[in-house]
């Protein structure tokens, strides 16, 4: 089958199509057929090097996160799945390698599929889904009426949590650059607002702040009403380990003000995607849809910024 990988750190060009061998469910696994799979911005900095001392996989890696097909095969102990099912999920937390032609993950990784979306829709969703997910209820615990301020908001993390804070019923803020407020506003945010032109001190006070972008956060952290909460869900990419310890110590320093996690969904709050996209509650935005051999442009392009929701990797367009 092939996968995506790359046997060294550096830029997209790094990334290759190998050949290798399917892989075999083993107990308590289910082997899905990938029909799409979504490209995460945080997978650029894995690539080249800046995650190494947080992430322990050994050359060849591969790449992707979520995913979206139907099983082909399950292991011995699995009795949810059976062939030809609809499925989405993520894999294994701190994992990559859904950008393959199979994969074999444990079956707590699966939900089934949305109904109303096609697998190439649904690919977009698990891993910004859930996220924003937590973040808005496990973590920030938003209520209706607070007002929500959504820093990334155009990226897939952030227009999922623009979506479902607005179904919360939240008043929602979103920064974006110029060229995507109308887009953004569109989307469901009340008020859209230009990141370039507006110091954080320009923006008032939130009752709770997702910042998908990880630069400046105690800036951020100051445009908190007294009982305000912010979910970091992201890290400043030119200095990774500095921004991510800052951020630890922040949300050490003040727990009830600055919550920072890893996403790791269990299989109910995945199921908890599907009904919510099946409910209307979210829907997924995908910018581009690419083959399998232009993981490397897919790349190139992330990098340069200005991805509307997510890329996507057909599988079929590949074959």
């Amino acid at each position: 089958m092939r996968a995506v990988q790359f046997d060294r750190f550096g830029p997209p060009e790094v990334l290759r199509v190998h050949d290798i061998p399917t892989p075999r469910p083993g107990p308590g696994e289910v082997l899905v057929e990938v029909h799409a799979a979504s490209v995460g911005a945080g997978e650029t900095a894995f690539r080249a090097g800046k995650l190494r001392r947080v992430t322990r996989t050994r050359f060849p890696r591969g790449l992707g996160n979520d995913f979206a097909g139907r099983v082909a095969a399950v292991g011995t102990g699995v009795g949810a799945w059976t062939v030809g099912d609809a499925v989405w999920g993520l894999m294994p937390h701190l994992t990559f390698g859904s950008l393959a032609d199979y994969i074999a993950v444990p079956a707590r990784q699966l939900a089934r599929a949305p109904k109303n979306l096609s697998l190439l829709e649904a690919a977009a969703l698990p891993v910004s889904g859930t996220t924003a997910l937590t973040a808005l209820t496990d973590k920030a615990r938003l209520e209706p009426g607070e007002r929500l301020l959504v820093r990334g908001a155009t990226g897939g993390v952030g227009s999922a949590t623009v979506q479902l804070g607005k179904a919360f019923g939240a008043h929602v803020t979103a920064l974006a650059s110029a060229r995507n407020l109308d887009w953004i506003t569109q989307l469901g945010a009340d008020k859209a607002v230009d990141y370039r032109t507006n110091r954080p001190e320009d923006l008032g006070q939130y009752d709770v702040i997702v910042d998908v972008v990880g630069t400046d956060v105690g800036a951020y952290q100051a445009q908190l009403t007294r009982r305000g909460r912010l979910v970091a869900l992201s890290f400043d990419s030119d200095r990774v380990i500095s921004s991510l310890l800052g951020t630890a110590l922040r949300a050490a320093a003040a727990p009830g003000r600055v919550k920072m996690f890893s996403n790791n969904p269990s299989a109910g709050r995945i199921a908890e995607l599907t009904q919510a996209a099946e409910a209307g509650t979210i829907r997924p935005v995908i910018d581009s849809v690419f083959p399998l051999h232009d993981i490397a442009a897919v790349h190139s392009r992330l990098e340069a910024g200005g991805v509307r929701g997510k890329y996507i990797v057909d599988m079929q367009l590949s074959q």
